[in-house]
């Protein structure tokens, strides 16, 4: 397998498997909450993932 198309290749699955996370964080999150405390949750994990691709 070429070098250069491996690495677009786990650069995409590194995206994919962070969006996935955040997904299921935010689920987990937002099940057990009240609608007061949603905006506030979003923000937090916006920062979490935010950090982990490093934008911050």
């Amino acid at each position: 397998m070429d070098p250069v198309l491996a690495a677009a290749a786990c650069g995409v699955l590194m995206l994919l498997i962070v969006a996935c996370a955040a997904v299921l964080v935010v689920r987990s999150a937002l099940s057990g909450s009240e609608s007061k405390d949603r905006a506030r949750i979003l923000v937090a994990v916006a920062e979490v993932v935010r950090a982990l691709r490093g934008k911050r």
